[in-house]
């Protein structure tokens, strides 16, 4: 049995929050084992950390990571914007970033990562933060882009630290071309989707649900016009079609210059390097949205 020693029992309550005699009780009940005796006063409900978890956390930051022709982006939430700012939690999403990078995206992969030189898990780093801090936190989603040959470009918005913000941008540009030009176009196309908000990259990708959606609130407007119905059918699909070019990122007129195509501007780039230039895929995450989903949805509900 080790001894239970002040600076055991010290470390178990920043861990957990928990109160000094139950920290104590905890450690005498599990032989001083401090990873048992976390599970202790989780199971007990003594956990401060635990009974956090039930918090909303919307705020926190967004993560992202570039390496070669990859590229990944987390998002790890807090209660507060204030947290955001404090530099331990900064690191920690920092380093879970980079572990999203060497998981391919994968969440429940990340969580279950080692997270270095601590001998627990992602997962379990997240709680000793939480009791450590004093806010929820939740490790909320993550995602990876990659190409063979060609960039994954990240653009930052709203950037508190490095690869730290509230808005992270990848695209993904598949070429042999020049790296360094193939680079500066990405940079700007993941500029772009951050301020127009592409729902997908081509309009055959667009959710149907979404379409649906659109089309019967176009339906219902276009009826209160009182044309005939053969007119409205016209009318609704012209609409739907602006639609489709409104939320389809190749479609979209490119921020940049205010007047070409993103298509059309992927295309000029492979005729000035001489190769086929062609955009993968992106991957834009902006802090809380998931949450405030989530939240619309159970409102409907």
């Amino acid at each position: 049995m080790a001894e239970i020693t002040a600076a055991l029992v010290k470390d178990l309550r920043e861990r957990t929050g928990a109160g000094m005699m139950d920290c104590k009780k905890a450690l005498s009940d599990t032989g001083g084992d401090i990873e048992q005796a976390v599970d202790w006063l989780r199971k007990k409900g003594l956990s401060q950390a635990e009974k956090k978890a039930g918090r909303t956390a919307a705020e926190g930051l967004i993560g992202i990571k570039t390496e070669g022709g990859r590229g990944a982006v987390a998002e790890v939430n807090s209660e507060t914007d204030f947290v955001a700012r404090n530099e331990t939690f900064q690191s920690f999403v920092s380093t879970v970033t980079d572990l999203a990078l060497k998981a391919g995206g994968d969440l429940d992969a990340l969580k279950q990562a080692d997270y270095p030189q601590t001998g627990r898990t992602v997962e379990r780093e997240l709680t000793q933060l939480i009791g450590t801090i004093g806010e929820n936190m939740k490790l909320s989603r993550s995602a990876a882009l990659a190409v063979e040959k060609g960039v994954v470009s990240a653009y930052m918005h709203n950037q508190l630290a490095p690869g730290l913000g509230k808005i992270g941008v990848l695209v993904a540009l598949e070429s042999e071309g020049d790296l360094e030009k193939l680079e500066s176009l990405g940079k700007q196309i993941a500029m772009h989707v951050a301020a127009a908000r592409p729902q997908a990259l081509s309009q055959d990708q667009i959710d149907p649900a979404l379409a649906e959606r659109e089309r019967n609130v176009l339906i219902e407007q276009a009826r209160a016009s009182g044309k005939p119905e053969n007119i409205i059918e016209k009318m609704v699909e012209g609409r739907l079609r602006k639609f489709y070019e409104e939320i389809a990122l190749l479609d979209q007129i490119f921020v940049v210059d205010g007047e070409s195509r993103v298509r059309d501007v992927v295309a000029r780039l492979g005729q000035a390097l001489g190769v086929s230039v062609e955009l993968k895929g992106f991957i834009r995450f902006e802090l809380g949205e998931q949450a405030k989903s989530e939240g619309d949805g159970e409102a409907q509900e």
